[in-house]
């Protein structure tokens, strides 16, 4: 039986210390080699069926997510499913967001000048929603510096004022423990803690589809998509899919074996590593004197005033994000302790 270790040595074999999870995660070996060979079948006029790809990737994903796969639309941004979301709304509806929250998740409610977007900070969106609140927009896990959102609390309040509720999950989906179906729609990229390549995407819908309206909707939209290809599409497919984009598919190729990896080693053994070692962090630095922006229960640990170092790091194979002038750390399945401990040892010198 193979373990947590031997299934991520034989998948990774990073030749630096990678610490940035948290702007692009690291390909497994499986999914190199099923893109290769898509892109080496393509290259000789035999393309391999990777629609079919599409499907089980998706279907992987609500595997993970622990929703039906009917509920999961597939795409390339989360800027465009929250686009599809503000679209949705009706002139004059309040939003409510938390301050500097990542552009993809708010930017889209910004462009639309007719609703009424309210931003608080993070640690008020749940005492901030109130009658009249349509939509409460929010990132499971802060982009800059890995604060969780108290999202239990925020899906009370808005259940309480009638309010639907929308979870960004690209810097949470692979290793919190979220309940991505107790939300109304859900979004996550793939390219970071669920190591898929760069142009995979998805959003949960709830099972009445969520009252949006498919307004990119192709021929890939349709119940039976080889059918759609001309003139309207007469059928809209019955599930989410209505709302998928023309998918990337070389990208979806790969991220069906990424996501099927992840499911070999089982999130709750993911969440445990990844965890373990952002506290190893936050203790060295403790003891080096150093305090990071508090995010009890991330994996991501920022650190004030330490930005600018993120170059030298960098030089000496050391790979962090310089976030807003924090040195932001993220700690994935393919990282040790002796990862955790080089990043110490450089900063301490």
């Amino acid at each position: 039986m193979e373990t947590f270790e031997t299934l991520v040595r034989a998948e990774f074999a990073q030749t630096n210390t990678y610490l940035n999870t948290a702007s692009t995660g690291l390909l497994p070996a499986r999914t190199v080699t099923a893109m290769r060979t898509a892109i080496e079948s393509a290259a000789v006029g035999r393309p391999t069926d990777m629609f079919a790809d599409v499907e089980a990737a998706r279907a992987a994903f609500a595997r993970l997510a622990g929703v039906p796969v009917r509920r999961v639309a597939a795409g390339a941004s989360v800027a465009v499913f929250t686009g599809l979301i503000a679209a949705s709304l009706p002139s004059g509806a309040e939003v409510l967001t938390a301050e500097a929250d990542f552009s993809s998740v708010v930017n889209p409610f910004h462009v639309r000048a007719d609703l009424k977007v309210r931003t608080v900070p993070l640690e008020a969106v749940a005492e901030s929603v109130r009658p009249g609140t349509a939509l409460v927009a929010v990132s499971a896990a802060q982009s800059a510096d890995g604060r969780v959102a108290d999202l239990p609390a925020i899906r009370a309040a808005a259940q309480a004022h009638g309010a639907r509720t929308y979870v960004d999950a690209s810097q949470a989906m692979g290793w919190l423990d979220l309940d991505a179906d107790g939300h109304d729609y859900c979004a996550t990229v793939g390219f970071k803690w669920l190591v898929c390549p760069r142009g995979v995407a998805f959003l949960i819908v709830p099972e009445d589809l969520g009252g949006l309206t498919p307004l990119f909707a192709g021929w890939v939209a349709g119940e039976h998509p080889w059918d759609s290809c001309y003139g309207p599409v007469r059928e809209l497919a019955h599930s989410a899919r209505r709302f998928d984009e023309s998918p990337a598919l070389f990208s979806y190729t790969g991220a069906r074996h990424s996501l099927e990896l992840l499911a070999e080693i089982g999130l709750d053994a993911v969440r445990a590593h990844d965890l373990a070692l952002a506290d190893r962090f936050r203790d060295g630095l403790a003891a080096l004197g150093h305090r990071p922006v508090p995010a009890p229960g991330s994996t991501i640990v920022s650190v004030p005033g330490l930005g600018h170092r993120q170059p030298e790091l960098s030089a000496a194979d050391i790979e962090v994000s310089d976030r807003a002038g924090h040195l932001r750390a993220a700690f994935h399945l393919y990282n040790t302790a002796a990862d955790v401990d080089r990043l110490l040892a450089a900063l301490a010198s």
